[in-house]
């Protein structure tokens, strides 16, 4: 197992994430228990120390079933996460009575690593909100060794995290972002990076394979890839791009069968960086999976002094082809609530004065009937 320094203490660099858990059927709430157990010893046997759950993860259950399985484990043997659930704004002023329910279900007296959840545009107000009492509360709880390391998880933009980081950074350790081949420039999460780095905050990686969609490539992708490495398998190639990122302590693994887990350690076996020709040659493959799906908008904002209704067309864009490209999800959703409804992609009236000069000659009007349709839909 490869291991990475964190202040004191030696963490693995493979976590074991508990938000796609075995299931017995197609209820996400029916954890596979004994499936769970055998993940869990078989990632104890091999190095891994770092586990990572949520109070949202499986309706709920994933604390329950992380705490019962880990509970047959000496506690100085594992590091356990937790986060407090934000993403609903409903559970803002319940930061007290959700911390020590958390502890319960997880049958720990205190959690290793606790996390501000979610920071994005929907709840960045309420997060730094002090009547909501949340960092203070936290800070307590560190104060008296019931957390004994505080960060955040964020899925939200560049200026999301740096307005978080303008007020908390001094108290955060470490940050947990989106991050894989794909979104290092899509998302733009190597500019995140170098935010972070500002506030010496190392970095948490969650979706490594971008939800399961750098598991496998097109063919010729494949192809390209074994010319490099003939032995390496196509996940691994994943994991190997984020280990040759100096910052990044720690990779979550959303492992869903014992097989896959068992994949993903043998990767972490040994190091192997990727040279720079192997890293141009992700990155290039990268740019064309995007090229082929999102819209080419450079925000250059020729558009907005020409929108009758004053949208905010590059971002509303940028979120477009988020929403488009993932397949749906929460992230563009999730932004877009916290704007008003005139700002809406349902606002455009499709007048078309924005096309006239756009230098990239995106049809604007299209993509936002399109993207009212999709999110009506909730789903592709």
């Amino acid at each position: 197992m490869i291991y990475k320094t964190f202040q004191e203490l030696k963490l693995s660099a493979l976590g074991m994430g508990a938000m796609r858990l075995p299931k017995l059927d197609e209820n996400d709430a029916n954890i596979d228990v004994e499936q769970t157990k055998k993940m869990v010893a078989y990632a104890m046997e091999n190095g891994v120390n770092y586990y990572d759950t949520a109070y949202a993860y499986h309706f709920g259950q994933s604390e329950n079933v992380m705490g019962k399985v880990l509970r047959q484990y000496p506690r100085d043997s594992f590091y356990l996460a937790d986060k407090f659930p934000g993403y609903d704004l409903s559970n803002m002023g319940k930061v007290e009575a959700i911390f020590e329910e958390q502890l319960k279900k997880c049958q720990v007296d205190y959690f290793d690593f606790y996390l501000f959840h979610n920071v994005c545009e929907l709840n960045i107000d309420a997060y730094l909100d002090p009547q909501n009492g949340i960092l203070d509360y936290l800070l307590k709880q560190k104060e008296s060794g019931r957390i004994r390391h505080l960060g955040f998880s964020a899925h939200g933009s560049y200026e999301v995290i740096e307005r978080f980081l303008k007020a908390n950074g001094q108290h955060m350790e470490f940050a947990q972002i989106q991050l894989n081949y794909i979104d290092w420039s899509f998302q733009d999460a190597k500019g995140k990076i170098d935010l972070l780095s500002q506030y010496q905050l190392p970095v948490w990686v969650m979706e490594p394979f971008r939800g399961g969609q750098l598991a496998s490539l097109a063919e010729a992708d494949e192809e390209k890839l074994k010319a490099l490495r003939p032995d390496e398998k196509i996940p691994a190639w994943a994991f190997r791009f984020l280990l040759s990122i100096p910052e990044v302590k720690m990779i979550l693994t959303g492992a869903s069968s014992f097989d896959q887990l068992k994949e993903n350690i043998e990767t972490f076996s040994e190091e192997k960086a990727l040279s720079e020709k192997e890293e141009t040659a992700l990155l290039s493959i990268a740019d064309e999976m995007v090229k082929k799906i999102a819209l080419p908008c450079t925000a250059c904002g020729y558009c907005l002094s020409h929108c009758p209704q004053q949208l905010e067309i590059p971002k509303l864009l940028n979120l477009y082809n988020e929403h488009f490209f993932t397949g749906g999800g929460f992230i563009a959703p999730f932004a877009l609530m916290a704007m008003g409804k005139d700002k809406q992609p349902s606002a455009c009236i499709g007048c078309k004065q924005c096309e006239e000069v756009c230098p990239q000659q995106i049809k604007i009007s299209e993509a936002m009937t399109d993207f009212t349709e999709k999110l009506k839909q909730g789903s592709f």
